[in-house]
């Protein structure tokens, strides 16, 4: 196998155009086998083109689960943070309802006018569920804590709940295998900023302050190990009192409990558009953001796309279009906020992107529920034409890019009267050779 540099030209008449370029078995210098083309560090040049964010299909089967328990008061934002166990083969969920609150169970849409108010005493809980097909969850009674709790009047609390933590707010939740001491094979992070640590995700250590911080973390904490930096990076949230609201900040640490100083990485073009949390997973050779934006003047919630290279610049694609857009219906199950969960589901033929829906208002009388929305495999964005009025061709020009492999793979949304062509340069600028037209929708199709 030769070792080559390759300039990857994709020229397309088409709606949607070259999600991600996969070179299978390669061995690239950077390590990376997959290239999406929104990441800007690898392109060179477009013509007629613009990036946008890719499209979703909700799941008919939505919503997953709703607030049906008698501690599941009011679901709120969910903070959902949802994995594929290989180990023992299960979905996993933790969530966090909130426990003692008012709930908008049976409200017509004229009583949910009244302005909702915050009780007293509310408090939020983390609950968990698992599913063996990631549609259908179950919500296993744990036998950890006592609903209702003790000393409330007239009690009578049992301990047949799948609640796990009365307490912590917003808490982002992962498996970390690269952790050698199985007592630290779960991690969580949550308001404060405090971490804890667990053997199973069920039976938590006692809390421990995160050392060198100082922000409130008030929003859906996440937390995960960023393989390029060799570090844990945080995901928080900080306000700036100047006037753009709610800020997404990070930190890093070497050992999960002493922590950076909290530095903001993004926030909104201005007030009314706030980024609310922001999840964040490293995929094909990127770092990317999952942002829940509060738009003040309509209190919806909608989820949007960034990335990042080293989770500090981060780049927001299509600002303003949403990646999970709400329902259009009003009291549909996610007409009035979507909040993306903090990780992806990735298989073999399909993402799944899970999130937190609510059909009314950010601030109003709302119920809440797990739902779903799918797409194609590395379908997060792409390139699309701008305009073919007068037949010009868009293209996107690659930088070098060092690959050896037995093919080139390329996966790109094709309209019936489109084609991509995928031509090859070798550094000098020398044509090595040009494709067959790719003329049908393809996922990792083999560029011939």
């Amino acid at each position: 196998m030769t070792k080559r540099n390759l300039i990857i030209v994709c020229c397309v008449i088409s709606v949607f155009m070259a999600v991600d370029v996969f070179a299978k078995d390669c061995g690239s210098d950077s390590g990376r086998s997959r290239f999406l083309l929104l990441d800007s560090r690898i392109i060179d040049s477009v013509v007629n083109a613009e990036l946008v964010v890719g499209t979703v299909e909700k799941h008919k089967a939505n919503p997953l689960f709703t607030e049906d328990k008698p501690w599941e008061k009011r679901f709120d934002n969910l903070y959902g943070n949802v994995f594929y166990d290989q180990d023992d083969k299960l979905y996993k969920c933790w969530y966090s309802p909130f426990t003692s609150d008012n709930s908008a169970k049976g409200m017509t849409l004229e009583q949910r006018s009244k302005k909702y108010r915050v009780p007293k005493g509310r408090t939020m809980s983390i609950c968990y569920a698992v599913s063996k097909d990631g549609n259908k969850w179950e919500k296993p009674a744990l036998g950890k804590v006592e609903y209702p709790a003790p000393g409330k009047e007239g009690y009578n609390g049992d301990k047949q709940n799948n609640i796990v933590w009365r307490g912590p707010h917003g808490a982002g939740i992962f498996k970390d295998l690269r952790d050698l001491d199985p007592s630290r094979r779960y991690k969580m992070i949550f308001r404060g900023l405090r971490v804890s640590f667990s053997a199973d995700g069920i039976t938590w250590n006692d809390p421990v302050k995160c050392e060198g911080v100082s922000v409130k973390g008030d929003t859906h904490n996440n937390a995960f190990w960023a393989p390029t930096l060799g570090k844990y990076v945080g995901i928080t949230r900080t306000w700036d009192k100047k006037g753009k609201g709610r800020q997404v900040a990070r930190i890093e640490s070497d050992d999960f409990i002493n922590w950076t100083k909290a530095e903001v990485v993004l926030e909104g073009n201005n007030r009314d558009q706030q980024t609310y949390a922001m999840g964040v997973f490293y995929y094909g050779g990127v770092y990317l953001g999952l942002i829940a934006i509060h738009e003040q003047s309509s209190d919806r919630v909608w989820g949007e796309l960034a990335w990042s290279g080293d989770t500090k610049k981060w780049n927001r694609v299509s600002p303003g279009r949403p990646l999970i857009p709400c329902s259009d219906e009003k009291l549909a199950y996610d007409y009035g906020c979507v909040y993306p969960c903090a990780y992806p589901v990735f298989l073999e033929d399909e993402v799944k992107l899970y999130y937190g829906g609510s059909d009314w208002l950010h601030t109003g009388w709302r119920n809440g529920s797990l739902c779903l929305a799918t797409m194609r495999p590395d379908g997060f964005a792409g390139y699309e034409p701008i305009d073919n009025s007068d037949g010009t061709t868009a293209s996107v020009k690659t930088r070098p890019v060092k690959v050896v492999a037995e093919s080139l793979r390329l996966t790109a949304d094709v309209e019936p009267s489109g084609y991509v062509k995928v031509t090859n340069f070798d550094e000098g600028g020398k044509q090595l050779a040009q494709s067959k037209p790719i003329t049908t929708t393809s996922t990792d199709s083999i560029v011939k």
